[in-house]
């Protein structure tokens, strides 16, 4: 039964595109639609997008020579599953009619009904409904893909994939809808995070821990890097899509959007020289693998706060998450936690630190929108502690939550591969290809 189960469900998805053709339009009489923050916004989904592959070579660099086309396929298959379930129910999951603030209706959007004429989200008037929803599936899509690091090498690619299934339903969904909704409870407690510090990357993070202890230590820990060349080559592709991430999440062609680039460009420097600096101060040579990383960790830590702080905090913040993310590396690298490319340190950790600084440094003269309040820097506690509020409820969340997703699929079907296949190599043994 296992063995059509897969075309199964391709059947049930073509029966649906003919049981419910999205034709209905809505029209309105003064759609305020604004020809540059479309064009913007089209720039951004596609900058959003790449970022996806942009990772597989980051992380595909980073493993040995005899997983790399598997890691990298890990990534890129969130693309094509994640936009059938976005386009099913998924959006309708994250941002559909809200129930009890914790998740939308499933209904509300399924198979993006509503999507065409003038229809419209309210938070981003100026753009087409449709286009903000594939600007969303991108996060969607990229924070499953994030998690893979923390197991590559040794989990059965079938499984893999029924477990980013269900994060992407029981875990981004959810996080998605109280944060992003206008009556999700994260929302409507006061929380910041402009393009994802909490939904992304914390998840990600967390659940990747998760993954790291239930899938246990690698049979060989120790490994080259297949391609470092790769690695820089996904860092740059992360960077330059990072900007439709971050700035992008301004919905529009305007000043917030300038500011949301500054601020991620110049953050993400100044973490990747803190690192290598970091690293120069404790003996170590300075590394391309290090700069990469800490460019990296700069970029997930400004993602929370891109919208909400100036230029001069978000060096601030560029240079404390790498210098925090770095000594949380080199703690793992002490531990018994076999998180194999580090995502938790780098994307979890980046994330909070992240989270927590916005609640230090966000200034409402940067964002009017900011209705929470101006951070610990600026002499206001509150909303420092509505961060750290949040901080923990998504960390138990999305923690407990991964923990008890890997268990379900471990029982549809085993999650690690067996120490024949893992000595062999995931690309042959899971994917019958080779570099």
């Amino acid at each position: 039964m296992k063995r059509y189960f897969p075309f199964a469900l391709i059947l049930f998805i073509l029966v649906l595109t003919f049981i419910f053709p999205s034709v209905d339009f809505k029209k309105t009489s003064d759609p305020h639609y604004n020809t540059g923050d479309i064009a913007w916004m089209l720039m951004s989904t596609a900058l959003v997008l790449i970022m996806t592959p942009g990772l597989a070579f980051f992380y595909g660099g980073m493993v040995n020579k005899k997983n790399v086309i598997s890691t990298m396929l890990q990534s890129i298959v969130c693309m094509v599953i994640i936009t059938v379930i976005w386009g099913i129910f998924g959006f309708s999951l994250a941002f559909g009619d809200s129930i009890g603030g914790i998740i939308g209706n499933p209904a509300t959007f399924f198979m993006m009904k509503g999507m065409l004429g003038d229809a419209t989200w309210k938070l981003a008037p100026t753009i087409p409904l449709l286009l903000f929803a594939m600007y969303q599936l991108k996060f969607a899509i990229i924070t499953p893909a994030l998690i893979t690091g923390a197991f590559a090498g040794r989990i059965r690619f079938n499984s893999y994939i029924i477990f980013l299934v269900l994060f992407a339903i029981f875990i981004f969904s959810p996080l998605a809808h109280v944060t992003w909704h206008p009556d999700g409870i994260l929302s409507k407690l006061g929380v910041l995070d402009f393009a994802g510090g909490t939904v992304v990357h914390m998840s990600a993070g967390w659940a990747a821990l998760a993954s790291a202890l239930y899938l246990k230590k690698r049979n060989d820990a120790d490994h080259a890097p297949a391609r470092i060349t790769y690695v820089m080559i996904g860092t740059g592709l992360l960077w330059f899509g990072w900007f439709g991430f971050n700035a992008g999440s301004a919905f529009g062609a305007n000043h917030l959007a300038v500011t949301a680039l500054a601020t991620s460009t110049t953050a993400s420097a100044a973490a990747g020289i803190s690192w290598i600096f970091f690293d120069m101060l404790r003996g170590k040579k300075p590394s391309a693998m290090g700069t990469c990383i800490g460019a990296v960790v700069g970029l997930v830590a400004i993602t929370p706060a891109a919208g909400f702080v100036s230029v001069p905090h978000s060096l601030a913040i560029g240079i404390i998450s790498a210098v925090v993310s770095n000594l949380v590396v080199e703690w793992r690298t002490r531990t018994s936690i076999d998180d194999t490319l580090d995502v938790f340190p780098c994307h979890g950790v980046g994330g909070m630190v992240g989270m927590l600084l916005t609640g230090v440094f966000a200034n409402q003269k940067v964002n009017a929108g900011n209705a929470t309040g101006d951070g610990l820097f600026f002499g206001h506690t509150h909303l420092f502690f509505v961060q750290l509020i949040a901080l923990v409820g998504v960390s138990v969340f999305a923690f407990f939550g991964s923990l008890a997703l890997l268990k379900i699929t471990d029982m549809i079907s085993p999650l690690r591969v067996s120490a024949q296949e893992e000595e062999i190599g995931l690309d042959i043994t899971q994917h019958g290809e080779k570099l």
